[in-house]
Formats: C-alpha cells, structure tokens, sequence
C-alpha cells in the first residue's frame, strides 16, 4: 500500500540548498524536507514528502528543478522520527541501530550501524541494492577476498567479513569515514579481517596488496565511476565480479558503456527507489 509520495533530486550543494528554500517555500509546504550529502563530489540527494501525488510539471515550474516522484509503501513516519531509523532487511542481512538490537530475527547476519554523517546505514536504495546483490552472488559462488572502495561506514566490507570470514579491504577519501568504518569493525566484530585505510581511488594503501579480488564493491556516483573502470577491471581476478552503485536510472547506460569498454559483463541489474546496482563480471 502507497503511503504518500516522494519527490528526489540529485544536485550539487549550493543548487541543493536553493532546492530545499523553493520547497519549504510552497504552499501547502510538505509535511517533510530532507537533504542527504552523498560524500562524492559534493552532491547532496533532496527529498520532499507529500500526503497526494504532487503535479511533476507544477513541482518543477514552482522550484525550477525537475524531480523524481516515487509512491512510498507503507511505512509509519511518525513512528520512525521517534523511534529512530528501523532496522533494514536485505537478503540475509539486518542493519539495525541501538534501539533494534532485541529485534535482531534468528539465522540473520546482523551489522549495528547507528545514523551519523557517513554515508551507508543500509537505509539508502543505493546501500541496500549492494546487500541485496551481494546476497544474490554469494548464494552461487564462493570469495577469496573483496574490496570496499568508497566504503563509507564501511558496511559492505563488514558484510563481506561477517559473511564469508575472508580478507577485505576497505577505504574511503574522506578520513572521518574511514574513522567510522574502524569504529563499526570493532562494534560488529569484523576487525580480523578488514584492512582499512584512507585514500584516493586505487591509490590507496593495501590496494595492490589484496589485488587481484574476488569482489569489489564501489558504490559512489556515475563519474567517478567511469574514472575507475580501468582501475576495477585491472584490480579484478579473472571471473571476479563488481557490484556498483550510486547510479540514477538515467546514468546508468553510461556506466554500462564504460564496462563494456573494459570488456567487463552485465549479470545483474537492478532497481530500488530509482536507483541502480550493476552486478558485472570479468571473463
């Protein structure tokens, strides 16, 4: 059941701000406004809540930005500004904070990451298709090791780790991400197999150490990640596979164009709240 609708856009930060001053500006205002910094580049994700579908056509000519509208299936949003973000099923994993550690069901492999400024509670379309992907893979191949490129709070590298107790490394440009991911590693009892460092793309420490891999995982944004084709075909075993993410529907052929280059192929695609996860492989 549809429980009211959401209007998304993906902007740079200033154009973000303008954005979030238009919607908060109309009349009726939306009962919630949300900004969301992606971590790459500085774009930000904008989100307007409505109680009825907006006019698309309307919504654009009032705050000069086209935005998505999405229907958004039943979920209590009062109970979850007071109670604090829910916990997320995905695949066999559970993404829970403090508040949902009793809820935590059996036989799940269970990541306690609590809402900060990193990028990656599992609650974003963009983490959850990764999980969900990963889960599809996992239940048809075995891995050697992974890496986490752009790891955020470092979740999927934990997924990895608490899911097959192989060697995984994760790292991030942004150092207080890469300070949030040890803090989760320790939390979630997943230390003795990361290795976590600060860096830019494949320049990285323990990069080339851990090469090639079994699975990388990068879930950033459609730039970056035509940049770094080459460097996740190069850094990829021979029938390794890469999960991406980050992608809006309209980007994603790009990204695709960009693997096919490096003659890696599409196995999975996938969508969630208008976002994309590409699972490929390398011959």
């Amino acid at each position: 059941m549809i429980s009211c609708w959401k209007a998304r856009a993906v902007l740079p930060k200033l154009d973000a701000q303008r954005l979030v001053e238009a919607l908060e500006a109309l009349d009726p205002t939306p009962p919630a406004v949300s900004s969301f910094e992606l971590g790459e580049r500085g774009l930000w994700e904008i989100e307007a809540f409505f109680a009825a579908p907006p006019d698309e056509q309307a919504l654009a000519a009032a705050t000069g930005v086209a935005m998505r509208i999405i229907p958004v299936m039943d979920e209590n949003w009062v109970a979850r500004a007071l109670d604090g973000l829910p916990p997320v099923h995905a695949g066999r994993f559970f993404i829970h904070g403090s508040h949902s550690t009793g809820a935590i069901p059996a036989n799940a492999i269970a990541l306690k990451i609590e809402a900060s400024y990193a990028f990656g509670t599992g609650h974003h379309g963009t983490t959850r298709g990764c999980l969900l992907a990963f889960d599809a893979l996992w239940k048809r191949r075995r891995f050697r090791n992974a890496l986490d490129l752009g790891c955020g709070t470092g979740v999927l590298a934990m997924a990895f780790a608490r899911s097959v107790h192989r060697a995984a490394v994760a790292t991030d440009i942004d150092p207080l991400a890469v300070a949030k991911t040890r803090e989760n590693a320790r939390i979630n009892r997943a230390v003795p197999h990361l290795r976590i460092s600060s860096g830019d793309g494949f320049r990285a420490p323990y990069i080339a150490d851990g090469a090639p891999y079994d699975l990388i995982f990068a879930n950033i944004l459609a730039g970056p990640l035509v940049k770094l084709m080459p460097g996740i075909r190069r850094h990829l075993a021979p029938g390794g596979n890469a999960i991406l993410s980050g992608l809006l529907d309209e980007q994603a052929n790009y990204v695709l164009a960009a693997a096919r280059v490096q003659s890696l192929h599409l196995v999975r695609r996938s969508a969630l709240e208008g976002w994309i996860t590409l699972t490929l492989a390398r011959p």
